[in-house]
């Protein structure tokens, strides 16, 4: 196999192409919250940049939760936001999320091209690793924060490079290089990647409740699932 990582997310469709498989990182939160609604019976996500265009996909279908944040909030007229506490069973079994976010939908769009496209996050890191093992090459997009290096993408990235290189993985670049000497030994040092990062604490300071978040972001394998997107 061979590994890729982007820091942040090139132009749509630029990451990876036919014959790759794609890997979205964005743990605080997009790729976190959109595992959760997964595993909690979502029927899909389509990811937007726009929010104006993920606000029209509910004139295609109706059902659709149209959801997602603008710097780290609900946007007027959606349905949810971008809280892994928003996107219960209750809300979001089989229907489909319409997701526009500041810098995970971005990540997203970057491997459309991509054979398979998965998200990944602390939550589900393992999950993911046995999800993508069969991969001959992978390109891993770090969602980053405003086109800028967010170091908890950059952790999770390199938690799944680490883990990858141990199984014969070739890491292609410096990037990947660079990440997986950031890979978390463990659960209390993931936690600790995550909480200091500088996007953990802007959230943390918008109140209680994204500090919630930013815990349950920061849990590892908390979901025993992998996801496509």
């Amino acid at each position: 196999m061979i590994v890729r990582v982007s820091l942040t997310p090139p132009a749509p469709g630029a990451a990876g192409g036919p014959g790759w498989t794609g890997v979205a990182i964005d743990v605080l939160r997009a790729t976190t919250t959109l595992t959760v609604a997964l595993a909690n019976g979502a029927a899909g996500v389509v990811p937007y940049g726009d929010t104006a265009e993920a606000l029209r996909h509910r004139e295609r279908d109706p059902r659709a939760l149209v959801c997602g944040e603008r710097e780290g909030r609900i946007v007027a007229g959606f349905d949810r936001g971008n809280s892994p506490f928003e996107f219960g069973r209750d809300v979001v079994e089989g229907r489909t999320l319409a997701f526009a976010s500041t810098n995970g939908s971005r990540a997203l769009l970057a491997l459309e091209r991509c054979d398979a496209r998965w998200l990944g996050s602390f939550v589900n890191a393992s999950a993911l690793l046995r999800a993508v093992r069969g991969a001959q090459q992978l390109h891993v997009v770090c969602a980053g924060k405003l086109g800028r290096f967010a170091l908890e993408d950059a952790a999770c990235a390199g938690w799944l490079c680490a883990a990858l290189a141990r199984e014969g993985a070739v890491l292609e670049g410096g990037a990947a290089k660079l990440v997986a000497r950031l890979a978390p030994a463990d659960a209390a040092e993931t936690r600790a990647r995550v909480e200091g990062a500088s996007h953990a604490r802007y959230l943390s300071a918008l109140g209680p409740e994204f500090a919630r978040d930013v815990a349950f972001c920061a849990t590892l394998d908390a979901v025993d699932h992998a996801f496509r997107a």
